[in-house]
């Protein structure tokens, strides 16, 4: 299956499904004597994870990774960095009354024309949490870069609603549960969400990610 793997000289793949017992994946081209434990990557996983507010999935996870290779004594050796987060809040048996049906707009149904098999659980690979261990691997991709590089990111537009530039304000993003750098319009997001949610209807957004630091060529 195509798709699990991204990246060239850093590359991982991941591994798992969204109601399985476990997520992890594989990352190879990490250079060897680069400090890095668990501690650096779990900052980044709590950020992401799920059950933290209304406006996410309300699945209890606490996202616990675990290195299981490829570090020794607290530094990365150069071989293939192996991550690992149990599922704990786990619930197959919510979606047996969906296994004999697929949901609109997900991808239950291109998933079952592709392979002639679907994991009805929560879609299996195509859930959302599927992107933890990319985030767990990003964290990884920080270490490599050092500080010298940032990565930042904001949810920019929900549906029609958008931020002003002008009052866009990185330290306002993790004040607010939208992630927002523009905090006059927090609250317009909020009610435009609670809208949606009761018409039982859904919409899109916008994120907009920047990197400053990056050496020309790279």
């Amino acid at each position: 299956m195509p798709g699990n793997s991204f990246g060239k000289l850093f590359r991982f793949s991941t591994w798992g499904e969204s109601h399985g017992a476990a997520l992890g994946c594989v990352i190879e081209g990490v250079p060897s004597k680069i400090t890095l434990s668990e501690k650096d990557i779990q900052p980044w996983l709590n950020k992401r994870r799920p059950g933290k507010s209304r406006y996410t999935s309300q699945r209890k996870e606490p996202d616990k990774v675990k290195i299981l290779s490829g570090v020794f004594e607290g530094r990365t050796t150069g071989s293939p960095i192996s991550l690992q987060i149990l599922n704990v809040d786990a619930k197959p048996k919510d979606y047996t009354e969906i296994s004999q049906m697929f949901r609109p707009g997900h991808a239950d149904y291109t998933y079952h024309k592709k392979y002639g098999i679907r994991d009805y659980r929560g879609s299996g690979r195509a859930s959302a949490r599927e992107t933890a261990m990319r985030v767990a691997a990003g964290a990884v991709a920080r270490k490599v870069l050092g500080k010298k590089i940032k990565i930042r990111g904001a949810v920019i537009q929900i549906g029609p609603h958008k931020i002003e530039r002008s009052r866009w304000n990185w330290g306002t993003i993790e004040k607010n549960e939208l992630w927002c750098p523009d905090k006059e319009v927090v609250e317009e997001w909020k009610l435009f969400l609670q809208k949606i949610r009761k018409q039982g209807t859904s919409t899109g957004a916008i994120i907009e990610v920047t990197a400053s630091g990056v050496p020309p060529g790279l």
